[in-house]
């Protein structure tokens, strides 16, 4: 059975801070393009956790380990994946240039 698609995460997952085996796995999921829902059901956390992952606040090593058991595991795909961060999108700009738009 894949656990990575399960609806409710196991007891044993359930309400436990992210481990470094964890971040590890979770950069895999991303690469594989594990949908975020599912990253989330698995190991029943809030979302900013995950994201503090992705842009290496917590963890910031877990990315380049990831990379090696990435590469291990999945050799054939290596060389088609985007290995970056996530990049913040700012939901409003601070620009006051941005008005000049609707000039």
């Amino acid at each position: 059975m894949a656990t990575a698609f399960i609806d409710t995460p196991p007891p044993s997952v359930a309400r436990r801070p992210l481990t470094e085996a964890d971040a590890i796995d979770i950069w895999i999921m991303r690469w594989l393009r594990i949908r975020r829902k599912d990253i989330l059901a698995r190991y029943g956390c809030d979302p900013r956790r995950v994201y503090e992952i992705w842009e290496g606040a917590k963890f910031p090593a877990s990315q380049q380990r990831a990379l090696a058991v990435f590469a291990e595991r999945y050799p054939t795909l290596a060389d088609r994946i985007d290995f970056g961060r996530h990049k913040r999108i700012p939901l409003r700009s601070i620009d006051p240039n941005q008005l000049a738009l609707f000039d």
